[in-house]
């Protein structure tokens, strides 16, 4: 049923209960308003006819019955329409509509009661009669019929039910054309909502004011659904090329080092009396290839939680705090090399912790397996400082070493996935990881050689948290590191000096 409709029969239905209830009032006021009149004029009747009724009492006590009919007929005429009943010593008279004789009257009050007879109704008022002289006392009564007073209610009713009757259907009619112009927005926004598919256009709710709250309030409330409909689709969409990718990568990649696992334990199989020196070279390369899978497999899965990672899990992130930590576990990892790290405190970020740590992790790692030089140990710098990238302030993270550096030619493509040298032990996919991060958090990436020409430098300039407010963290639309770099729609800003 329409909602034009549904306000129509509720106004008709209602407009006739308000006629009702008003009438019932009316019918009240009125009443009160005849039953004063009633009583307005049977007090001013009773001031004429007890001087009459007095000298009727008068003439009876002194037993004079000629003067005593006079006096009968000047009380009945003082009393005109008005019933009129009087109550002596020595005698009752009675005059006009009243109630039956059985029925007990009311004797002391000063105004005017309702007094019931036979199914009819009187206003009596009841007036002691007193005069100089013995017997001169008694009670007068005076009766109005209500008759006249029931008459003019019921007309009254009869005509507020018709008025209620009559006005049902105009009342319903007008209600139904008011509510059918008023809700002809909402019938816009329906059809216009309507003829919104997302499987077969990008189209999205347009809506033009039309100054009805409740409309526009739903109208907000569709885009606003709408928008998250568009984000979450997005992510799925997202979640799905994530997986997809990750599946490709995996079978891609697994395949060389499974087939050599595969290798390997053929020979340990074939050749039960393999030398102690062969069978020790396969089994370290079996523990090779191991490791290098679970490495791949821990890279590929940290990549997939960066493409799903959502806007809720970051927060500020003290980077000082952090690097100490990495720095902590990149000397524990390996023990003969040297990593100083050079931080101010209060440098925080607004970023994702396991991201953050994942980046500093690979970025130290390259840096000790990479960076080594010639002769000597490993030696790792990493540095923290507050600085300025295209004018905002900033968190500028270093990591230098005194390795043999990367050729310009090379500088795009370390960033690539799968990119490694022959003899490296990762899995091609760390300073990947180190892209995708800069880019989720909105990061510079620079590579350059290191201090005096020597070594390399990796360089992240991250966006300073505000310390007064809380910082919205908007993340780049399209996420899937794990794909090909020629399908990846985003980038991360590389400076090459």
């Amino acid at each position: 049923m329409r909602l034009s409709t549904r306000i129509a029969l509720v106004v008709g239905m209602v407009v006739p209960l308000l006629v009702v209830v008003s009438g019932w009032l009316l019918v009240q006021l009125v009443g009160k308003d005849l039953r004063i009149q009633a009583d307005q004029r049977l007090t001013e009747r009773a001031q004429g006819v007890a001087v009459a009724a007095r000298g009727l009492l008068r003439a009876s006590s002194h037993d004079r019955p000629r003067a005593e009919q006079a006096r009968q007929r000047k009380l009945f005429t003082a009393a005109l329409d008005v019933g009129v009943r009087l109550s002596g010593p020595e005698t009752t008279v009675m005059d006009g509509p009243q109630p039956a004789a059985s029925v007990p009257l009311p004797v002391g009050t000063r105004h005017p009661s309702t007094v019931r007879s036979r199914g009819k109704s009187w206003r009596v008022l009841a007036v002691p009669v007193t005069g100089p002289g013995t017997g001169v006392h008694g009670m007068l009564w005076l009766f109005s019929p209500d008759t006249a007073r029931e008459a003019q209610l019921g007309m009254v009713r009869r005509r507020v039910i018709m008025v209620a009757l009559l006005a049902a259907p105009p009342a319903g009619a007008a209600a139904w054309l008011l509510a059918a112009r008023a809700a002809r927005p909402l019938r816009r926004l329906q059809q216009a909502a309507g003829g919104l598919d997302p499987h077969t256009s990008a189209a999205r709710l347009d809506h033009a004011p039309t100054r009805i709250t409740e409309v526009d309030d739903l109208a907000r409330t569709l885009q606003t659904f709408l928008t998250r409909y568009d984000e979450q689709a997005a992510r799925t969409a997202e979640a799905l090329a994530s997986a997809r990718s990750f599946s490709a990568a995996a079978s891609h990649e697994l395949r060389t080092p499974l087939m050599s696992m595969q290798t390997n334990l053929d020979i340990l199989d074939a050749f039960q009396d393999l030398d102690a020196a062969d069978r020790a070279e396969t089994v370290d390369d079996l523990r090779h290839e191991h490791a290098r899978l679970l490495g791949l497999l821990v890279m590929l899965r940290a990549l997939a939680q960066g493409d799903l990672v959502e806007a809720d899990s970051f927060a500020v992130i003290d980077m000082a705090d952090l690097a100490d930590e990495a720095a902590a576990d990149a000397r524990r990892r390996y023990p003969g090399a040297e990593v100083v790290v050079h931080s101010s405190p209060g440098l925080t970020i607004h970023g994702w912790q396991p991201g953050l740590r994942s980046l500093l992790d690979n970025l130290l790692t390259n840096a000790l397996v990479h960076g080594r030089p010639a002769e000597g140990g490993a030696h790792v710098a990493l540095s923290l400082r507050a600085g300025e990238d295209s004018g905002s302030p900033c968190v500028v993270l270093g990591v230098e070493d005194r390795g043999p550096g990367v050729p310009r030619q090379r500088r795009e493509a370390v960033f690539q996935r799968f990119q490694r040298r022959p003899d490296s032990p990762g899995s091609g996919l760390g300073l990947t990881l180190v892209a995708q991060q800069a880019a989720l958090h909105r990061a510079s990436l620079r590579l350059m050689d290191g201090p005096g020409g020597r070594g390399a430098r990796f360089e992240v300039a991250f966006p300073a948290a505000p310390a007064h407010r809380p910082q919205h963290t908007a993340l780049p639309a399209h996420r899937d590191w794990l794909a090909d770099p020629a399908d990846r729609p985003q980038g991360f800003h590389k400076e090459h000096p």
